[in-house]
């Protein structure tokens, strides 16, 4: 049997638009030749075709899902954001058992996450219910903002964290501002994570804020833009062991490395200092002990299951910045390799950003 290659060029699209349109300005022989002689079509990859909100762009975590899914799979943002319509949000076990432990203890509620509408790792909307769920509940809580920059202009966070501040007044308190360069790198440069939790658990930073709003700002008179903002602490803070923290990125690549320094014990790439009571908004690691808000579908006869049930084998490479994407996310959401499957991880260069 011939092998039979699929091929995912990441960030790879088809438009009329010529002007600054670098796939159609560059000079590409192949791919002109596949498409001249070999049938084709054409896939959508964005909003509701792939199971995101209308109009919402589509990413390398969506468009993989979907095609090893070969179905329309429902992303996390659009489940999260009609629990919030139909108020079941509001009731969710997850939450409440971190609001419980929180009054119990008579100590703080932390909303941790990326502060962005832009729809990729977290919503900003699903942090405005979270404020509307503690003031319900009356509990204190602090707010510790992650900032994008990547799926969002490069300096657009200060009208996000000013949007954020107005709807926490008298209900919360901004704790700590980071960039997501630090809070959620993914390539275990863990000097970046330590710099984020040290923040964040410890309240130690470089610089300080007297608000959200200022913290950015000072960080762009530095130069930097969002995505590297270097923590600053804004309200002196530690979290301990008594409290709760609800992380409320809904994807996962990003949000594991800071979630293994707070909740896994036996942690040992730096030292950590508590383990609080800790929600995340979706199964982040099969692995580890977690209260998940909204858990993962499951999804049967994926590309990969079908393929392993046929009894044929597979092959999936990518570098270390795409594993994830032709492994997990391909898989539907399943860690461990189908019977038959192998994997071949090449390192991504060791380089400070794409």
């Amino acid at each position: 049997m011939k092998p039979v290659v699929l091929m995912i060029l990441d960030g790879f699209g088809l438009s009329d638009e010529v002007e600054g349109n670098a796939i159609a300005l560059a000079n590409t022989p192949n791919f002109d030749e596949f498409w001249s002689s070999h049938p084709h079509t054409t896939l959508k990859a964005c909003g509701e075709a792939v199971g995101l909100m209308e109009g919402q762009m589509g990413n390398s975590e969506v468009g993989h899902l979907n095609i090893g899914a070969g179905r329309i799979v429902y992303q996390d943002i659009v489940r999260i954001s009609k629990s919030i319509e139909d108020g079941s949000f509001f009731e969710n076990q997850a939450f409440l058992s971190a609001i419980e432990n929180v009054k119990k203890n008579d100590s703080t509620l932390h909303l941790m996450g990326l502060v962005s509408p832009g729809g990729v790792h977290s919503y900003h909307t699903h942090i405005y219910a979270l404020l509307d769920l503690a003031e319900m509940y009356n509990v204190r809580t602090m707010v510790h903002a992650f900032l994008d920059g990547r799926d969002t202009p490069p300096r657009s966070a200060h009208q996000y964290v000013s949007e954020l501040e107005d709807k926490m007044v008298g209900r919360a308190v901004m704790g700590t501002v980071v960039g997501r360069y630090y809070a959620m790198d993914r390539d275990k440069r863990w000097e970046r994570t330590k710099l984020a939790y040290d923040a964040i658990v410890n309240g130690i930073a470089p610089y300080r804020a007297k608000s959200g709003v200022e913290a950015v700002l000072m960080a762009y008179e530095r130069g930097e833009t969002d995505e590297f903002v270097k923590p600053t602490l804004v309200a002196p803070h530690k979290i301990k062991d008594e409290d709760s923290v609800i992380f409320f990125n809904f994807r996962a690549d990003r949000a594991r490395q800071l979630t293994y320094a707070l909740v896994d014990k036996n942690f040992s790439e730096f030292p950590t200092t508590a383990h609080p009571y800790f929600v995340a908004m979706t199964r982040y690691d099969e692995h580890l002990h977690l209260n998940v808000a909204f858990d993962k579908q499951n999804l049967e006869n994926t590309f990969g299951e079908w393929i392993s049930k046929m009894g044929l084998t597979q092959l999936r490479i990518a570098e270390t910045e795409k594993y994830a994407h032709v492994t997990y996310f391909f898989s539907g959401g399943r860690e461990e390799p189908f019977r038959g499957e192998d994997r071949i991880l090449v390192p991504s260069p060791k380089v400070p950003t794409y």
